[in-house]
C-alpha cells in the first residue's frame, strides 16, 4: 500500500452541503449552477482530486431533489433533518456518520467555496499526521477552510458545534494545538451567500 493510499484510507472528505440559501431567495446551495453541473458535484471533484478517497456529503435544504439532479456515485449520502439550526448540526450529522468507518480523520469542505481548489484541500490533506491532528488551511494567515480534524477530536466539536458556528468555538480553544497551512497563493476562499456572489459561479 503506498502513503497515499493508506492517506486516502484514514482521512474521509465531509462536504458540508445542507444549506437553503436564504439569502439567495430560497435557493439550496448544492444546486446552484457551477460549469454546468451543480456545485456540489464540483465540490465533490475537488475532494476526490485532492486525494480523498472516501467522501461523505451532508444533504439538508431540497436533499431529495439533490440526490435526483447531481450525480454523487461513491458518495456515502448523509440527511440532516435538523439542516436549518445551522451549520453545527450540519457538521455533527457528518462527524456522526464516519463513526465506525476507520476513518482516522476528518477534511471538512464547504459547498459554497468554489475558489478552493485541489491544490489547496491536498495540501491541508498532506498536514495530517494522526487521530490527534487538528489542521486548517489559512488565508494571508487567517484560518479558513478547509479544515482537518483528528477523530480524537471529533466528541469535543460535536459539543461545541451549534448555531452557524461550525467548529470555530473548538478550534478558538484548542488555537495552539491547530497547524495553519497557507493556501492564499492557490485559493480564493470567498463565500456563495448574497445575489452578488453568484458572480463567482461559471
Amino acid at each position: 500500500m503506498t502513503d497515499d493510499q493508506e492517506l486516502q484510507g484514514q482521512v474521509a472528505g465531509l462536504l458540508l452541503a445542507a444549506g437553503g440559501g436564504r439569502r439567495l431567495g430560497g435557493r439550496p446551495k448544492a444546486l446552484l449552477p457551477h460549469r454546468d453541473r451543480p456545485l456540489v458535484e464540483h465540490a465533490v471533484g475537488v475532494l476526490r482530486a485532492a486525494g480523498c478517497g472516501r467522501i461523505h456529503v451532508v444533504l439538508g435544504a431540497a436533499a431529495q431533489e439533490v440526490r435526483a439532479r447531481a450525480a454523487l456515485d461513491g458518495c456515502v449520502l448523509v440527511d440532516n433533518p435538523d439542516w436549518a439550526e445551522g451549520m453545527g448540526s450540519s457538521l455533527r450529522a457528518g462527524l456522526a456518520s464516519l463513526a465506525g468507518t476507520g476513518a482516522r480523520a476528518a477534511l471538512v469542505g464547504l459547498v459554497d467555496q468554489p475558489g478552493i481548489g485541489p491544490v489547496a484541500v491536498a495540501r491541508v490533506l498532506a498536514a495530517y499526521a494522526d487521530e490527534t491532528s487538528l489542521v486548517s488551511a489559512a488565508y494571508d494567515g487567517v484560518r479558513g477552510h478547509p479544515v482537518l480534524f483528528g477523530a480524537a477530536h471529533w466528541a469535543g466539536i460535536a459539543r461545541a458545534a451549534t448555531g452557524d458556528r461550525g467548529a470555530r468555538a473548538y478550534l478558538k480553544a484548542h488555537a495552539g494545538a491547530v497547524r495553519l497551512v497557507e493556501c492564499g497563493d492557490v485559493a480564493d476562499p470567498y463565500d456563495i451567500d448574497t445575489e452578488a456572489d453568484l458572480s463567482h459561479l461559471e
